[in-house]
């Protein structure tokens, strides 16, 4: 595809509206062109940041008193109007309300029928060795520039060691790990405030990042799933002169937002090793 795509088509794609072989062709000019999917992952991130912190007003009960109002028998003579001018605005809000609902959930629940197999594996992984006290890791922390060039030369992707201590986590170390079209790899965060607690401490909060090859069907833009307790945020980078496409997938017990911010830390600082 030579021509460019225009902002009402991104969104269209975005919110799921697009015909099947449009989609595709959205899908292969955001993995050809990685400014457009920056622009795009960022729209998703405004938007999972707004339902993270509205979710909570959009499942209010209509307030009693409004109900009443709405409800109660009209007045008969020219009152009828202005009952029925409230009706009218309560049905217009409750539409437009429905609509933004549905443009936001619709996609996020066809892409859960579409979920990559990859991403599941990350949970998997997530899940086996998040617990571990004594061999969390293969390589630790303090070998970070050993880890990145191994994990880069390993997966023929670009793995960066991500410095996420300005959202409060502090790196563990990360391994290799087997996928069902090659390598992958995981590095293991956890919060700085138990980064050095023993096996007597608590259980530290840990996150996860899972590195691969992506399939061709990942989309580009940032996409949220909930497994059990667990959040997990994934997307792709486009190729780089190090390297690429490669896959992401972010996994944590997390809230959505606190997940979110720290996706976008890793999507900022780029996928260029450090060497």
């Amino acid at each position: 595809m030579n021509s460019a795509i225009d902002d009402l088509t991104l969104h269209a794609w975005l919110d799921g509206e697009l015909p099947a072989l449009r989609h595709a062709e959205v899908e292969a000019w955001l993995q050809a062109n990685p400014e457009d999917a920056a622009r795009v992952r960022l729209w998703v991130a405004d938007r999972e940041l707004l339902r993270a912190r509205l979710s909570g007003v959009l499942d209010e009960p209509v307030p009693a008193a409004l109900a009443q109002l709405l409800w109660r028998k009209a007045p008969v003579g020219a009152g009828w109007r202005r009952w029925a001018a409230a009706l009218a605005v309560f049905a217009l809000g409750g539409a437009l309300g429905a609509g933004l609902m549905w443009r936001a959930q619709a996609p996020a629940a066809a892409l859960a029928a579409a979920e990559p197999a990859w991403v599941r594996r990350a949970a998997v992984a997530h899940a086996v060795y998040v617990p571990e006290v004594r061999h969390p890791v293969e390589v630790a922390a303090k070998e970070e520039q050993h880890l990145s060039g191994w994990l880069t030369k390993r997966l023929d992707v670009p793995v960066k060691v991500f410095d996420l201590r300005a959202q409060g986590f502090e790196l563990v170390g990360g391994r290799l790990l087997p996928d069902a079209a090659g390598p992958s790899a995981q590095l293991m965060y956890q919060a700085a405030a138990v980064a050095g607690a023993s096996a007597a401490d608590a259980k530290p909060l840990r996150v996860t990042v899972y590195l691969r090859k992506p399939d061709g069907a990942t989309p580009a833009a940032f996409r949220y799933e909930r497994q059990g307790e667990l959040g997990l945020f994934y997307w792709v980078e486009g190729a780089t002169a190090q390297g690429g496409p490669c896959g992401y997938a972010l996994v944590g017990a997390l809230p959505r937002e606190q997940l979110l911010a720290l996706a976008e830390a890793i999507y900022q600082q780029g996928a260029t090793p450090t060497r």
